[in-house]
């Protein structure tokens, strides 16, 4: 069977592939080889610099040829590396073979062929690998979809933010708020966990097999190895990897900076989780209606039902990709000794983990460019529910020193059907100021929302 979208065990790279187009070049295997070989030709490339007697600086021809390898990687030359790894059945050093196989008619590069890979671990290779691919999800896919979301909940937050609405704490009616709040309150969530994304440090290692130099100071004793590799892994690319050094490893990069972004990812998500669980909710309630799209059918048997799939699949995927993201978080910081391999395998698995995130914030956004605003079902749902006044009618007994004010209004309001009729007659009897009888006389469950709409203009 040929490997088709329709094949394909995940339905990442099958029924989704489309939404995710953008994450797989960055994230994909033949992102990880893409990776490899830039950090491998910007070591090559430093070390020519380094001013070793043995490796002459590279002529400019010769280093324009080598970066033009990282810029115009292909797939055939994924599929090339493969090819080697058959016989290798090493994956980095196949790649190693492969940019040596580039040197050839070209003498230059031919009589320094063994500095490719020089003093190198592959955990040199694959921990600066892994952090290029996390940067450039992070930045150019994750991110600006967590951004897109955030942008269009500050919208609906400022278009609604004069629209009241009843509030549920507990799935009991509460004191009233507006629909633009309660998204602003999300807004101000993502915010924050965004940024806990963005301030994350990626970073990488290249100081040998266990972390100490070893084989690159057997090579040359009095050469300041440390310092070179600072610079290999904090130079901006191309020239060097823009990464923060990490001057502290076994054979492996501790993977604490993963299990930080990862984290933080899962934070955000959580909020999403809670954000598509409420609008679920909110169109349960008819507060939401969605806008139709020709063709499409919400059941299989009962053609009036236009379901809230979108904030379903949201949940959905979140739930999938904090999994993930969690599961790698604790296992990824976690090595026996100086080194087991079980960390490769968990690795390679990061885009999958992002890409179930970035399925859901794609979701998401379609469900909320869906939503229209149901004023009526609102201001139904406010006009029955006159007993949330009774909060602002106590508070201001309270103000007065009106014994008992709290115990009189449950007396009234708990668990009774309240009209308006009924409050206004206790108001009326209030041994209060007439300016602030007058003041709840004027109040209906719809006026009586506080700093709501200013809260969410100013978000």
């Amino acid at each position: 069977m040929s490997l088709t979208t329709i094949t394909a065990l995940s339905p990442l790279d099958g029924r989704y592939a489309a939404k995710l187009a953008p994450l797989r070049p960055i994230m994909s295997e033949h992102g990880y080889m893409h990776r490899r070989v830039q950090v491998e030709i910007a070591w090559f490339i430093a070390l020519s610099d380094a001013g070793f007697a043995e490796f002459k600086p590279l002529s400019t021809g010769a280093r324009a040829y080598l970066l033009g390898l990282v810029k115009n990687f292909s797939e055939s030359d994924s599929a090339a590396i493969k090819d080697i790894e058959k016989t290798t059945n090493h994956d980095v050093k196949a790649v190693e073979y492969w940019i040596k196989s580039k040197f050839e008619a070209r003498p230059e590069l031919e009589k320094s062929a063994e500095f490719v890979h020089f003093a190198c671990t592959s955990e040199d290779i694959n921990n600066t690998s892994h952090a290029l691919q996390l940067r450039a999800g992070r930045d150019q896919v994750l991110l600006p979809a967590l951004e897109r979301i955030v942008q269009r909940l500050r919208e609906m937050a400022h278009q609604y933010a004069d629209v009241p609405m009843l509030s549920r704490t507990h799935g009991q009616t509460a004191s009233p708020t507006t629909v633009g709040k309660e998204l602003a309150n999300v807004v101000m969530r993502l915010h924050a966990a965004c940024a806990a994304i963005a301030e994350v440090k990626i970073l990488g290692k290249m100081n040998g097999a266990v972390g100490n130099y070893n084989a690159h100071l057997s090579a040359w004793p009095d050469f300041d190895w440390e310092a070179f590799s600072r610079k290999v892994v904090e130079t901006p690319e191309p020239l060097g990897l823009g990464l923060t050094f990490q001057p502290y490893s076994i054979q492996i990069e501790p993977h604490d900076y993963m299990a930080q972004l990862f984290d933080a990812t899962a934070r955000a998500n959580t909020i999403l989780v809670d954000l598509s669980r409420d609008i679920w909710g909110y169109v349960s309630l008819g507060y939401f209606k969605q806008k139709l799209k020709a063709g499409e059918i919400g059941s299989s048997t009962m053609p009036h039902k236009v379901n809230p799939i979108d904030f379903e699949n949201a949940e959905g995927n979140l739930g999938l990709a904090n999994a993930l993201l969690r599961h790698l978080s604790e296992k990824l910081p976690i090595s026996r000794w100086q080194r087991d391999l079980t960390d490769s395998t968990v690795l390679r698995n990061i885009g999958v983990a992002m890409g179930y995130s970035v399925l859901a914030y794609s979701s998401l956004m379609t469900g909320l460019n869906k939503l229209e605003l149901n004023e009526e079902a609102l201001a139904a749902d406010l006009d029955a529910a006159w007993e949330v006044l009774a909060e602002p009618i106590q508070t201001v007994m309270r103000r007065y020193g009106v014994p008992g004010a709290y115990e009189k209004l449950k007396e009234v309001t708990r668990g009774k059907s309240v009209t308006a009729q009924a409050l206004h007659g206790l108001i009326q009897g209030l041994d209060i100021p007439q300016a602030d009888k007058d003041r709840l006389l004027a109040m209906t469950p719809a006026s009586y929302v506080g700093k709501a709409a200013e809260l969410a203009r100013r978000v």
